[in-house]
């Protein structure tokens, strides 16, 4: 049997050929559509996920459209642009942040507050008027009043607030004598260093406003502590006596001004009854000299008798004897009251 002719196998290996390429064009073809599917899924999630934001009760969002300055938003749910088109910068406008000074707390959720060891000499010395040292201790509390100001117009506010604060408190420390600066004058002083500055603060435009700056403790230096705790305490012996004298004073001096003010209105009072009275008299004369002028005779018979009434009602009992009787004898009762003869 002779044998079949040999056959061309390229047209069989073309075949074969493209047979494998169009299953493998099948295969890709469906995994670049499920590829494509997943990748809008993600895109879609990531559009969710970076399009809304939620902003606190005690905080403002500053948007930010390419690095750029957008809006400020409120607290609340809020939308922005995804994929990192906007950016939300959430500062805490409504929280009370504080700045130590001369000391450092540990931390803040403990019961109660602990300081490090570590001694802060470099912000805690200062030069009082008088030319002696002060060891002071303070903290300043503030808050954001303008979160694009506080984010954009100074690089570094908190290195900027101490600064500050520091330059400020050492310049007015340095107007007041140290016993003012360790007793009397601490309120003052914390009270004129909050306003100053706050003036300076609102000259840079940061957007912050001062809450409260408060002194904490305020010592001398260590070597020289205990002269200075005798010292004040003769202060406040002195204070005591002073206190004790003013008390002494604003009991006695009022009651004695009350007492001449109570004479002087006494006097007063009968000052001006002697000059009714007087003033009285008078118009009565002038009344009596008018009538007398009038009619003489009339006018002195009437003021004889009225004379003789004002004399006579001053007597219990009366006797008129007529001066013609001879041998008289005064045998009448004369304890008979408003008997006359």
């Amino acid at each position: 049997m002779a044998p079949e002719p040999w056959e061309d196998p390229s047209e069989e290996i073309k075949d074969l050929l493209e047979s494998i390429q169009k299953r493998f064009q099948g295969g890709v073809g469906v995994q670049l559509k499920t590829a494509a599917s997943a990748v809008g899924v993600l895109l879609v999630l990531v559009a969710a996920l970076t399009s809304f934001y939620t902003v606190q009760p005690e905080e403002k969002a500053v948007i930010l459209r390419f690095g750029r300055f957008v809006a400020t938003h409120p607290p609340g749910l809020h939308f922005k642009l995804p994929f990192g088109m906007d950016r939300a910068v959430k500062v805490p406008t409504e929280r009370i942040l504080q700045e130590e000074f001369g000391f450092r707390s540990k931390g803040e959720k403990a019961e109660r507050t602990d300081y490090a060891e570590h001694a802060f000499a470099e912000e805690s010395l200062m030069l009082t008027g008088d030319l002696n040292v002060a060891e002071v201790e303070w903290i300043v509390q503030y808050k954001v009043s303008d979160p694009r100001k506080f984010l954009f117009n100074v690089r570094d506010v908190r290195k900027n607030l101490r600064d500050i604060s520091q330059s400020v408190l050492r310049r007015v420390v340095g107007d007041h004598e140290v016993t003012e600066v360790l007793t009397t004058g601490r309120v003052a002083i914390a009270e004129e260093a909050q306003r100053l500055m706050q003036e300076i603060l609102d000259r840079y435009d940061i957007g912050v406003r001062i809450v409260t700056l408060k002194l904490q403790d305020v010592n001398p230096p260590e070597p020289v502590r205990p002269a200075f705790n005798e010292v004040n305490a003769a202060k406040q012996e002195q204070e005591k006596v002073i206190n004790e004298a003013e008390r002494e004073y604003n009991k006695v001096i009022p009651e004695a001004r009350g007492r001449a003010e109570e004479t002087i209105r006494k006097a007063e009072g009968e000052a001006t009854a002697a000059v009714n009275r007087a003033k009285g008299e008078a118009d009565r004369f002038r009344s009596v000299l008018a009538a007398y002028r009038t009619a003489p005779q009339v006018t002195r018979s009437r003021l004889y008798i009225e004379t003789l009434e004002q004399v006579y009602s001053r007597f219990q009992q009366v006797t008129i004897v007529d001066k013609g009787v001879q041998g008289l004898l005064p045998l009448f009762d004369t304890q008979k009251k408003g008997a006359a003869q």
